[in-house]
């Protein structure tokens, strides 16, 4: 084997280059990626004994980006890096979803896939990288692997497609689509657009296959020159005596069982059916193992599901290919709640709420790899064992809920509005109360809902509907039989091929996700399924509309209200004190909260209309200028008989002439106000000398009308 070997091709605006044999050596397969000045190391270690009774592949993959990558200390007390990131688990999904399936089948081989950032130019997104790594790491190592796979990220800004786009291009990119594909087929692709039409993301697709063309090649040469040969291995196999045994005895009852509509009721009587064959099948094969039969039951299962939807187009409950299950919404579910929504689908149930608060509340990111430094949208998912009927532990959120509420989130945030039109953080909880398929698709369409009725002015409702596969025929290349499934069930995903999840509104797309159990689909085929997603979503975004179409005008009473007034940006280091002494002070003693941006906008936060007007009065005295409409409270220094002079503290004096001192008739000033009490005023305008002119008639107007006075 060489000791180092390289290997460049040039992709998109640059050079992506290969390297082996310096790093990491004692790993069965090591390889760095570079792309621009970002470089990312992949290593694969599988080991060569099995587990007793090992049934699955028990492939780890991990991925890591280091703080010193990119020059920088890591956050939080301890300065070290930590328990993974979202950034750092969604990338390790990235890389697992497409590379599982090419393990050869029955390989279950304890496999470990681990990728380190190590250099971070803050421009070009190492995830792409690992992807492309872990399948040049896999192909130099001993372990049997049906790849390469290439990973690129698609673009398109002014109707210009752009591969691997940068973190700035991808801010004003109208789609932003990972594709990993085969030399032959799409493997997997994850990413979201803004309401990007299907015509427009088929031929994304396109161009992202052509694109990956040529990190094929380079991961071919690569193995070429420095690849080790592929070990030779145990692959478990079904016990085909074991497998006849159980269809001839048991196939009626298997498959009356598959077509019970209620899950629970499918699972128990499966249940009992495989407890029954446990029992009776050691008499004629006393040898047989629990893996043994377990396997055998499970694949009778697939191949009766798999035969009868190919067959005869049937469904495990009774719907045609195409069929929606029963949808059912209610919005405004519990009181205190900004915002809420329960979404149900059949037997899959998503509760949604959403939550307003200050820009405060923004979650900050390290992004060592480059990217977005905070998030003013969040959407969490959290999947209980309770959904599915079971017993479990409960921890904290899992790689799949991390997953799946990322894809929502990026569903929806192509329709949340702009900071400077909706200056609020905003959260969407998901709590999956019934799960039996696409849940993370229920999620975007009660996030949607409970968003809208919260008050937030989204740009329209965002639907989402997975669709499913049934491929006919053993060879990966022959696609003359297969069934496209709208709406998959939990049965119909686990012994189906395919899970391609696509929400948007009426106009297109804005968040997709592919997962395959087979080596690859043609570009055909995924184009049917786009567009059979998409006549399922507009019938559901139907049933969504009826409900609730627009944003309520006004968001719940338990949400923070904002005020918002501008001051002279060389006034913020004054309000916001020493170590931010006065601005504390302002919050603590009107209980609202306060944010202030670089160019002296200052927004006001609080349920309380009081507690909004005690904070912005106190702002305005410290550092408030005069200005039309300005409500200000004043000190009353003198009183003539035409109306009253006012102190505003900070900015000077005013009149209040005596016909804005009350909505009533006054015939003498001193009957209204005194010298020395004060009073709130609004400035009504200016005079022909450039003086201003106040009115505590309009301001008690004003203020009776936010319920204040």
């Amino acid at each position: 084997m060489p000791e180092y070997v390289n290997v460049k091709r040039n992709i998109g605006d640059q050079s992506i280059i290969f390297e082996t044999g310096k790093l990491a050596k004692m790993a069965d397969g090591s390889v760095t990626v570079s792309y621009g000045e970002t470089a990312v190391l992949v290593t694969v270690v599988s080991v060569t004994e099995l587990k007793e009774d090992q049934d699955f592949l028990p492939l780890q993959v991990e991925y890591r980006e280091k703080a010193a990558a990119a020059g920088r200390f890591p956050g939080g007390y301890f300065r070290k890096e930590g328990r993974p990131t979202d950034k750092e688990i969604l990338t390790s999904r990235m890389i697992d979803r497409p590379l599982r399936p090419l393990f050869p089948t029955g390989y279950f081989y304890e496999t470990q896939i681990l990728g380190t950032l190590l250099s971070a130019d803050g421009q070009n997104d190492p995830d792409i990288l690992a992807i492309n790594g872990a399948s040049a790491a896999l192909m130099l190592s001993d372990v049997p692997f049906n790849g390469p796979v290439g990973a690129v990220r698609i673009g398109q800004i002014d109707g210009r497609w752009i591969i691997n786009p940068t973190h700035r291009e991808r801010e004003i990119s109208d789609v932003d689509l990972v594709y990993v594909g085969s030399e032959h087929y799409p493997l997997m692709i994850e990413g979201s657009a803004r309401e990007f039409p299907e015509e427009e993301f088929i031929k994304a697709l396109a161009f992202a296959h052509q694109s990956i063309q040529e990190l094929i090649s380079a991961q071919k040469e690569l193995a070429e020159k420095a690849g080790k040969p592929k070990r030779q291995c145990l692959l478990f196999k079904e016990n085909v005596e074991i497998t006849k045994w159980i269809a001839d005895l048991f196939s009626h009852q298997i498959e009356a069982a598959l077509y019970v509509p209620s899950k629970t009721l499918r699972h128990n009587s499966l249940a009992k059916i495989k407890q029954e064959i446990s029992e009776k099948i050691i008499q004629s094969f006393p040898h047989a193992t629990p893996m043994e039969i377990s396997w055998s039951f499970d694949l009778l299962q697939r191949e009766i599901f798999r035969r009868n939807v190919l067959t005869t187009q049937k469904r495990c409950d009774g719907r045609g290919l195409e069929d929606l299950r029963p949808i059912t919404i209610e919005t405004s579910i519990f009181p205190r709640s900004h915002g809420s929504a329960l979404f149900s689908r059949g037997e899959t149930q998503a509760l949604c709420m959403a939550t307003l608060a200050s820009l405060n509340e923004a979650q900050e990111l390290d992004a060592y790899g480059g990217g977005e430094q905070s998030k003013r949208f969040l959407l969490h998912y959290f999947f209980p064992p309770f959904s599915v009927g079971e017993v479990g532990k409960v921890f904290g959120q899992s790689r799949r809920e991390i997953g799946h509420g990322a894809l929502a989130e990026r569903s929806l945030l192509p329709v949340i509005p702009s900071e400077t039109d909706f200056p609020y953080a905003i959260r969407v909880s998901s709590e999956i109360l019934e799960s039996n398929g696409s849940t993370s698709m229920a999620t975007v369409c009660g996030g949607s809902l409970a968003l809208m009725d919260a008050g937030v002015p989204l740009k329209a409702n965002v639907a989402g509907i997975s669709v499913g596969l049934v491929k006919g025929g053993e060879d990966d290349f022959d696609w003359s039989h297969y069934c496209l499934l709208t709406d998959i069930i939990g049965l119909e995903d686990h012994y189906g091929d395919m899970d391609f999840k696509i929400a948007g509104t009426k106009k297109g797309i804005t968040g997709f996700q592919l997962d395959l159990k087979l080596k690859g689909i043609p570009l055909e085929v995924m184009e049917k399924a786009v567009f059979q997603s998409k006549r399922a979503r507009l019938i559901i975004l139907e049933h969504m509309d009826k409900v609730i179409n627009v944003a309520r005008p006004e968001i719940s009473k338990h949400a923070p209200r904002i005020e918002k007034i501008k001051i002279h940006p060389d006034k913020i280091g004054l309000l916001i004190g020493p170590g931010g002494k006065t601005i504390k002070r302002i919050s603590a003693e009107s209980g609202a909260e306060i944010t202030i941006e670089d160019d002296g906008t200052v927004l006001i936060y609080s349920s309380s209309a009081e507690s909004l007007e005690s904070a912005r009065a106190m702002i305005e005295d410290m550092v408030g200028e005069v200005t039309v409409g300005g409500l200000y409270r004043s000190k009353v220094v003198s009183v003539k008989d035409f109306g009253c002079f006012i102190e505003i503290k900070g900015k000077g004096e005013g009149l209040v002439h005596i016909s804005e001192l009350s909505d009533t008739p006054v015939r003498r000033v001193d009957q209204v106000v005194r010298v020395g009490e004060e009073i709130w005023v609004k400035c009504i305008g200016v005079d022909e000398k450039g003086r201003y002119k106040f009115s505590r008639k309009a301001a008690m107007k004003e203020l009776q009308s936010k319920g204040i006075g």
